[in-house]
């Protein structure tokens, strides 16, 4: 059989090798605005500067081999933008810092060095998104795109394709299906597909490979595995959805075993990271809290007597209950444990209004996350009745209480925040939260905060 070797697509080299050049050049512009600055930099001579320079640049190269731009793969989050930009900028300042007082370079420069990295990554932030943007639009028009292949009979396969294929900006084009489901032109059923298996010369895969049948179809499966090897194309396997478990691999002393559920944070070392986070955290957002304090105390006890904190028992980590603290915004009543707050609730006060809109009232739970009781970041802690309610209609419910509770959330930053008036809107809700705990990470926590600190400026219409 002769080898028909699958040409990829090169334009992603191409696009690779732009955005590092672009890279460069606003690393090279910030470090002559940084020469300037430095008051002995106009006598330094000429192999003092081309040092300085160079040891910046080698640097660069060093930061960009280690983590340079993912922005060419078919399917990037924000969240690999941010952390791979925070981290390629903070290698070349360090590293270029390290290497010239290893050479006992004659000028102090370790402020400018930082002031510099601190733009170029706001800068190199900036241009990651437009050129994002940018390589979107270059798909959506037909260019740099790749070629898949799908395999298969079931409701599973329909849903991926949906996912790849109806939108343009991922740049996926069918070469090729090979199966009967509904609303999927085929271009034959597996049958005709296990025919051309024997004849590959007259068979074209693309650039990657989607297969999903029953797993006793073993030799279907490795015989397609090893053609896809032959032609480099990638290849996947999905299970069917009469096969499918949501179960995970792990280990237990060495011993490969499934479960339902895992998160990063199981591991000690990203506990304490995520703890250190909210303990320093809290107390810079409780400071100014505590500089608010007379004025939030005197307006609220002007427009609603009764206390100034509102104190209520919810459902935390592990399902244990504690108390979580808010400033009151509504007047004293007995449905406070019940009954979720609605667009004009004749139970709120007008300031305590503003508070929900702004969040204010939300300020003295970082004293939940001081003491332990929740994190800034995770699913938002609800109260016992709706607890209890939830946890009988949605199956997965109390999945989410794997983790801390906290003031903000995937959920609430993802368009599933305030009143949940149907259960499609809770479910939505428990699925976030559920895909936030298995795939945490510092830089999804960071990315989470911004969202949410965005709505300070831009009004949340659910912020009632």
């Amino acid at each position: 059989m002769q080898i028909r070797i699958n040409n990829k697509n090169r334009t992603n080299r191409l696009i690779k090798a732009i955005v590092i050049a672009l890279d460069f050049v606003v690393m090279w512009i910030l470090l002559y605005f940084v020469v300037e600055s430095i008051p002995s930099s106009e006598k330094w001579a000429p192999e003092n500067e081309g040092t300085f320079w160079m040891a910046c640049t080698f640097a660069m190269i060093v930061a960009e081999y280690c983590f340079s731009s993912t922005i060419g793969e078919r399917v990037v989050g924000a969240n690999n933008i941010l952390r791979r930009s925070t981290l390629l900028v903070a290698t070349q300042t360090l590293l270029s810092y390290l290497l010239l007082r290893a050479i006992h370079f004659i000028s102090r420069f370790g402020w400018r060095l930082f002031a510099m990295g601190l733009v170029m990554l706001l800068v190199i932030l900036v241009l990651r998104f437009l050129e994002r943007w940018l390589l979107k639009q270059i798909r959506k028009s037909g260019y740099n795109t790749h070629t898949v292949t799908f395999v298969g009979s079931d409701p599973e396969l329909q849903g991926l394709f949906h996912k790849l294929v109806s939108n343009p900006t991922l740049g996926y084009k069918v070469q090729n299906i090979y199966g009967d489901i509904e609303g999927m032109p085929h271009q034959g059923s597996i049958g005709d597909f296990k025919t051309l298996l024997s004849h590959p010369e007259n068979l074209h895969l693309g650039n990657e490979v989607y297969m999903c049948v029953p797993r006793n179809e073993r030799d279907l499966i490795e015989r397609t595995a090893n053609l896809c090897n032959h032609f480099v194309s990638k290849f996947y396997y999905l299970p069917t959805s009469e096969e499918k478990l949501n179960l995970h691999p792990v280990s237990i002393d060495e011993i490969g075993v499934l479960t339902t559920y895992t998160s990063p944070l199981e591991d000690s070392l990203n506990r304490f990271v995520k703890r250190f986070a909210d303990v320093v955290l809290s107390v810079l957002f409780l400071l100014p809290t505590a500089l608010l304090f007379p004025f939030i105390v005197l307006i609220i006890k002007c427009q609603s007597p009764g206390p100034v904190f509102f104190r209520q028992r919810r459902t935390g980590l592990n399902g244990h209950e504690f108390y979580c603290y808010k400033f009151r915004s509504m007047h004293v009543n007995a449905d406070s444990d019940r009954v979720q707050a609605t667009k004009d609730d004749p139970r709120k006060f007008p300031f305590g209004n503003f508070m929900r809109k702004t969040n204010i009232d939300e300020l003295p739970q970082f004293w939940n996350v001081l003491i332990g009781d929740m994190s800034i970041v995770g699913p938002r802690p609800h109260m016992l009745a709706h607890t209890e309610q939830y946890d009988k209609l949605i199956d997965k419910y109390m999945v989410r209480h794997f983790v801390k509770p906290g003031i903000t959330g995937w959920a609430q930053v993802t368009g599933f925040r305030g009143e949940t008036r149907e259960l499609w809107q809770m479910e939505g809700r428990v699925e976030r939260d559920i895909w936030y705990i298995q795939h945490w990470s510092m830089w999804l926590d960071i990315r989470i905060i911004w969202m949410t600190v965005k709505t300070i400026f831009v009004r949340d219409k659910k912020a009632y």
